[in-house]
């Protein structure tokens, strides 16, 4: 069914299976704008929802051993009271439109926090005079443009002079990934494409997602393309933490209709990944057997960015089994025009 290509195109009308085989070239963009140092500061605070927030989360991942301040991130309409004069609010919204991130572009007006804006286009464009304004290319769904944002972010990063080298680790590990993911496009036959493959053991099924911390945000993004994508309940959580109370959850759902998908990274702590099997091995037939998903890469930027675009292309062959384009979110768009 996934090798038909009449099949694939008969729901991907909105040519997604495309847009995500080019996204590593998004890794490329040059952003044209200048920002200068700010005195005393001592954080970054991100205002984004949905997939205009994941780039901060991306970023805090792949960084935490290199960032000198941390990255808050807000999903919401308020801002914290702790901002301040020593406070950089980015204002994240791929439409420039979103209701909460426009609240918080007022009340951080009220601030004496520097304010930079990343959108690609509409209300929050029309402030681009008054701040520094980095436009992210327009044309996609938010959680398929996330690596512009992270590719803006890192350009922030370095002109503040709060990290070297970052957009010259992205570049070239947009050719690396290029070369990746040519095994998982849908010319690539069900029986050598795992992309197909887990898409095919997904089918049917809520699913949860687990990661270690080197892969928490692709788990992330993960649940949220099976959302959005395959229009497909899913949930996500993270190792450690999943062993200090979610494991219990599973005490004895042995007729439990969801699938479980584990992310595994090379990378992770050595308890961490003692943890997964002691896990598995306790939860065997109890918990359904785990699909899992060895992350390939030298390195934490590369396995992320991997972990990542395998999880788009499983979630749009899962959209295409599920007889759902794995583009548009109407849903979310009714909601909108419901709350006015």
């Amino acid at each position: 069914m996934l090798d038909d290509s009449q099949y694939l195109a008969r729901f991907d009308r909105s040519n997604t299976l495309d847009f995500i085989a080019g996204q590593a070239t998004q890794l490329r963009q040059q952003f044209e704008f200048k920002t200068s140092a700010i005195d005393g500061l001592n954080q970054i605070v991100v205002c984004g929802m949905g997939g205009s927030a994941l780039a901060a989360e991306f970023v805090r991942s792949w960084l935490p051993d290199k960032l000198t301040v941390p990255i808050e991130i807000v999903r919401g309409y308020d801002l914290p009271a702790y901002v301040s004069k020593h406070s950089l609010v980015i204002i994240s919204s791929y439409s420039g439109n979103t209701e909460e991130t426009l609240s918080c572009l007022e009340q951080a007006k009220k601030t004496q926090a520097a304010i930079m804006i990343m959108a690609s286009g509409g209300t929050l464009a029309e402030s681009a005079k008054a701040f520094p304004y980095i436009q992210i290319p327009s044309g996609g769904q938010p959680r398929l443009s996330v690596f512009y944002g992270v590719k803006a972010l890192a350009v922030i990063l370095e002109q503040l002079k709060l990290a070297d080298g970052l957009t010259a680790e992205l570049e070239a590990a947009s050719e690396w990934l290029l070369e990746e993911v040519n095994s998982f496009i849908s010319t690539i036959p069900e029986s050598d494409n795992a992309a197909k493959q887990i898409a095919k053991k997904l089918v049917g099924h809520p699913i949860v997602v687990y990661a270690g911390p080197t892969l928490a945000m692709a788990a992330m993004k993960w649940k949220i393309d099976i959302n959005e994508n395959a229009k497909n309940q899913a949930f996500f959580n993270v190792y450690p933490e999943f062993n200090h109370n979610e494991f219990i959850g599973w005490h004895n759902p042995k007729d439990t209709c969801l699938r479980m998908v584990q992310l595994h990274s090379s990378l992770d702590h050595d308890r961490v990944k003692q943890r997964f099997e002691v896990s598995n091995r306790l939860l065997s037939g109890i918990a359904p057997a785990p699909v899992a998903v060895e992350a390939q890469g030298e390195t934490v930027l590369q396995q992320m960015l991997w972990t990542i675009v395998l999880g788009d292309f499983v979630t749009a062959y899962l959209a295409c089994l599920n007889q759902v384009d794995p583009g548009p979110v109407e849903l979310v768009e009714k909601l909108k025009k419901e709350l006015g």
